[in-house]
């Protein structure tokens, strides 16, 4: 099952690229991380259901960079040969066992360092996602520790009240949807009653 697999490797080539999204080369995941770390892409997924609650994971205790922090629905990396397109699709049957559709909303650089362990330095595209309330998941545990679906209004709370318990690109990620995105996000809302009438 989905649960048992192994969906990260420390070798699995990632695409580097310059802030244009322009590819520069390859490098693999763990090298990629070290230090400063370097340019490449990567994406988060937000999945909301038509009552806006959207669904937050806590990441597992194994991963090296900001383990048990809670995050967004879904992040990772587009591997060499992989389009986005094929990425978001891949990740999220492999860490949730879900497949939806899903829209691209922006794209933003940002570095973040955790410690000595190494840094975050990412292109990263986010989309979001509709999906029917409640839905199944099925998360796997080598990637997800915990997850759970929150009101928008309980999510900014706990970004403002508990900031040393959330990875930094889903606070930077998700103030720009609550800023920028609500009315797209209100038209996904109102897309997943109308598919459920």
């Amino acid at each position: 099952m989905n649960k048992h697999k192994t969906v990260s490797f420390d070798n699995e080539p990632l695409i580097l690229v310059d802030a244009d999204d322009n590819v520069t080369g390859y490098e693999t995941k763990v090298k990629a991380h070290l230090g400063a770390g370097l340019l490449h892409r990567a994406f988060s997924i937000f999945l909301f259901t038509e009552n806006e609650q959207v669904l937050l994971q806590q990441r597992s205790g194994k991963k090296p960079l900001w383990p048990m922090y809670w995050s967004n629905s879904c992040c990772s990396h587009p591997r060499r040969g992989e389009t986005y397109e094929q990425a978001v699709h891949r990740r999220l049957r492999e860490e949730l066992a879900v497949d939806v559709d899903l829209k691209f909303l922006y794209r933003f650089q940002y570095q973040a360092r955790f410690g000595d362990a190494g840094s975050e330095h990412e292109l990263c595209s986010v989309f979001i996602g509709k999906v029917p309330a409640p839905v199944r998941v099925d998360v796997n545990p080598s990637e997800i520790a915990a997850w759970r679906w929150l009101p928008s209004a309980d999510v900014d709370r706990l970004i403002a009240e508990e900031r040393d318990r959330v990875t930094p690109w889903f606070v930077m990620e998700w103030q720009r949807l609550r800023s920028d995105f609500r009315a797209v996000i209100r038209e996904l809302r109102a897309q997943a009653m109308i598919s459920a009438a």
